[in-house]
């Protein structure tokens, strides 16, 4: 006879932020890993950020996350359920991040090699927080031209350990194997800073 009041174990909470450039892959990573529907918070882009945002490079983006992307995985396997926030991309929206911040394990920061410039922001935003972080370069069409080196080299990360790597953030798969690096990195992490 089955042991009735035995509970199941419990997964543990884990926070994690996507975060990234405006018109990284942020919205579409949280839509391609969540479990629920997604939350999001897109508006039409309108003529009133002509001039504010810029669209070079992506000029087939309509619509923008004005507060946060919002999604849940859980990893029975691992004994967690990911809480994944997706930031707001835009300058005028980074306001945000603080709030964000609070109660984060981890990050993954989502980069775009044909913008690179656009990702120094929010690399410095989590380097300067101490908050962990993984780089992850989406390929976008399914293809990235340079190597997960060449982009830790022209990065400059404080941390030359800090893991890139190279996903498509349309792909299920993809997006679960940076969620597990990152996961990995917080493991090691917190096994370093554990009294003996």
């Amino acid at each position: 006879m089955p042991d009735y009041d035995t509970a199941a174990p419990e997964a543990s909470p884990v926070k994690v932020l996507i975060a990234g450039g405006f018109g990284v892959g942020k919205t579409t990573l949280v839509e391609a890993i969540s479990e629920i529907d997604p939350l999001r918070t897109e508006e039409r882009l309108t003529a009133a950020g002509v001039g504010v945002d810029d669209l070079d490079g992506i000029e087939s983006k309509t619509a923008t996350t004005v507060a946060m992307d919002f999604g849940r995985l859980t990893l029975n396997q691992a004994g967690v359920v990911l809480y994944l926030f997706g930031t707001p991309g835009q300058e005028r929206f980074w306001f945000m991040w603080d709030d964000l911040l609070h109660g984060a394990l981890g990050a993954i920061v989502l980069v775009d090699t044909r913008r690179l410039d656009r990702s120094f922001p929010a690399i410095d935003f989590f380097e300067n927080r101490g908050l962990p972080f993984i780089i992850a370069a989406n390929c976008f069409h399914g293809e990235q031209p340079y190597t997960a080196e060449e982009i830790n080299a022209a990065l400059h990360l404080r941390d030359p350990n800090t893991p890139v790597l190279l996903l498509d953030a349309r792909s299920r798969e993809d997006v679960r194997s940076a969620l597990l690096s990152l996961l990995d990195l917080l493991i090691a992490k917190a096994q370093v800073t554990m009294p003996v």
